[in-house]
């Protein structure tokens, strides 16, 4: 099992199909975790400088865990 994930993680966080032409993944870092219950927390992440160029957003937060993971190397 992957570890949890932690404030100051690089991460890639995705958008689905209700976000229409945003759909996608992006990338940001974590900076706050915001526990919601035993099994989910908030990731509040800062985008990095395309995301931020794409959505228009300096940050966001995800609830999904789905919708999260540690950046893949490329």
């Amino acid at each position: 099992m992957e570890a949890a994930i932690q404030i100051g993680d690089e991460v890639e966080f995705r958008l689905d199909t209700k976000f229409g032409e945003m759909e996608g993944w992006y990338r940001g870092i974590v900076f706050r975790i915001e526990p919601y219950s035993e099994h989910r927390s908030f990731y509040w992440v800062k985008l990095d400088d395309v995301s931020r160029a794409v959505l228009k957003i300096g940050e966001i937060s995800i609830f999904n865990p789905k919708n999260i993971r540690r950046k893949v190397n490329q």
